[in-house]
């Protein structure tokens, strides 16, 4: 079984109230011990019903995340009936997603998780918030892979990614790109494509040190490699999940890791570690019971539907008697006055909007220019140099070339008169300068790339740069069996050269890998080195080396994107994905 990378646990932040933001914080982290330690010791007897409606919320969230769903699911329940009361429209919104989470989690439940889904994405349209919408469609997502509607899912989970791009969070679309792996791992039962978007995810939760995410992702690896056939590598990223102890774990995360290992164990005949682990199996199993959790989630759903149902209809009965005493009053002065007030803000709202619209519209031209300025720049700069290269190699051939050839035949004629030996040997060093000539000369129109290919090209260049340096250099490829347009393979050639150059001068490396992946229609390029590393929190967008400023403009002029992961010591890798 897979495991699932959460989206993140809370959804809002409330910057006032300090305390509520400590807990907020440790369930952001992942720390669900110091959450409720805290949250039962300095906020449990909270005054206001807004605190009450706080506290259930988020102890809802830790009563989740302890898999006691049906406990959970009536706290959450409390906490939307009081945000509901007082109109607390964003923490009502996030409530909705809670509920629509937990729901998520819990298998052969007899409820309707959409219209929570619904009713947060309405909320998330009015807020017109990035991380809202984002969230939203991850839920959309996410009961659309419940369905085996994968063209659905895979739709959402887009959409999801674009939101985020917005905000620049890279954590929560390496989550979701592990979401997508898992998708095409349950579904297409596509262990390659399931490895690469797990692959790509991970440097993100090293990065952020999510200890719980990295094994997550190195189970699913592993079952990845199951699909694939290869136990052997399972059990090596089963072996890594051991690095973190699994008491740090909720139950039904305990009862995954362990069913998995037994599998794993069972197909490669080791049944003494298979026995261990269908015994810790069984033990976790008697503490889990989703029947039960099931029947009570039910039960607080009909209650709740029930007091719904009496709170709407003693608020239609109020609302009766309320218009009845309106309709005594000044009616027409009161009619005239709000219309007259409706038409005002609604002007005002107008201009207001219309002005928005035209600064916005005036920043985008100006943004549309300058990006237009810049690609006609690194055009300009690439067309420069071949035609450089290219008159370099014209003078060659036709001036020096010429000579050269001019030369010999004048020697030759001399030969009788003076001694055969000595104009053998000049004769044979003119010979070697006019081959070398010819050979500078047959590079011209961008040498091996035009004529063989990118993969040629790069595979030459790194075993000349192996035999000249004390670095070797390895060339991996996958699924670049066809050509790419000329002036495509160039620059991503340029771009290669650039990041081995940026190797040798300062990694100090003696190993370097350079991959290339054609997966459906982008191309993966990740250049990894052993070297000495770098804080990449010291490259900003004004203090760039010229190497890392010439990559990263012309990977953008391709619309890619481009991703650096380095620590002191530790080497550094490089990725970048162009659409092709």
């Amino acid at each position: 079984m897979l495991l699932p990378v959460l989206f993140l646990v809370t959804g809002f932040c409330v910057s006032q109230e300090s305390d509520y933001d400590k807990v907020e914080n440790y369930l952001n982290r992942l720390m669900v011990d110091s959450a409720e330690v805290f949250l039962n010791k300095n906020l449990k007897t909270g005054k206001s019903i807004f605190e009450k409606a706080q506290y259930s919320y988020y102890n809802g969230i830790i009563l989740k995340r302890r898999d006691r769903h049906d406990l959970g699911f009536e706290e959450l329940t409390k906490a939307l009936i009081i945000f509901k009361q007082i109109d607390s429209l964003k923490h009502l919104a996030n409530t909705y997603y809670e509920i629509c989470d937990l729901l998520l989690q819990q298998n052969n439940l007899d409820i309707d998780i959409e219209p929570y889904a619904d009713e947060y994405y309405s909320i998330a349209k009015k807020f017109n918030d990035p991380l809202m919408l984002a969230r939203a469609y991850s839920k959309y997502a996410s009961l659309s892979s419940r369905k085996d509607d994968f063209d659905s899912t895979i739709s959402y989970y887009k959409k999801t990614i674009e939101k985020l791009k917005i905000i620049n969070d890279t954590l929560r679309i390496a989550i979701i790109e592990t979401n997508i792996g898992s998708i095409f791992y349950g579904t297409k039962k596509d262990s390659d494509s399931a490895l690469y978007f797990y692959k790509k995810s991970l440097p993100v939760f090293k990065k952020y040190k999510i200890r719980q995410y990295v094994s997550n992702n190195y189970n699913n690896q592993a079952k990845a490699y199951e699909l694939a056939g290869d136990h052997n590598k399972a059990l090596e990223f089963y072996e890594l999940t051991k690095d973190i102890s699994l008491n740090e774990y909720n139950i039904k995360t305990q009862e995954v890791y362990y069913d998995n290992q037994l599998k794993n164990y069972k197909a490669l005949n080791d049944f003494e570690n298979a026995f261990l682990s269908a015994e810790k199996l069984l033990a976790i199993k008697d503490s889990i019971n989703n029947t039960e959790q099931n029947i009570a989630i039910s039960e607080i759903k009909e209650q709740y539907d029930n007091e719904k149902l009496r709170a709407d209809n003693l608020e239609s009965e109020s609302k009766r008697k309320q218009a009845q005493n309106l309709l005594f009053g000044s009616l027409v002065l009161l009619g005239f006055g709000g219309i007259t007030f409706f038409l005002i803000q609604k002007n005002t709202k107008r201009k207001q909007k219309l002005a928005e619209q035209e600064k916005a519209l005036e920043s985008q031209k100006l943004a549309t220019v300058l990006k237009e300025q810049e690609l006609l720049s690194i055009d300009a700069m690439i067309e420069g140099q071949e035609k450089e290269r290219q008159r370099i190699a014209n003078d060659l051939h036709d001036d020096l070339g010429g000579l050269m050839a001019t030369v010999k035949l004048h020697f030759n004629a001399l030969k009788d008169k003076q001694t055969p030996e000595l104009y053998d040997k000049t004769t044979t060093l003119l010979d070697e300068a006019y081959q070398k000539i010819r050979s500078i000369a047959h590079a011209k129109n961008s040498g091996v790339i035009a004529k063989q290919g990118l993969l040629k090209a790069v595979n030459q260049m790194a075993e000349k740069v192996s035999a000249a340096n004390k670095i070797t250099i390895d060339v991996i490829d996958h699924g670049l069996e066809n050509r790419l347009e000329n002036s495509l393979e160039l620059t991503i050639f340029r771009i290669i050269q650039e990041l081995v150059t940026n190797i040798i001068k300062h990694a100090n490396a003696t190993e370097a890998t350079i991959h290339l992946t054609n997966h459906e229609e982008t191309l993966n390029i990740m250049v990894e080195d052993n070297g000495k590393g770098f804080n990449p929190s010291q490259i900003t967008t004004r203090h760039k080396g010229m190497g890392i400023s010439s990559i990263d403009k012309r990977v953008e002029h391709l619309n890619g994107t481009m991703t650096i992961e380095s620590e002191l010591k530790k080497g550094t890798t490089v990725i970048i994905d162009i659409p092709i």
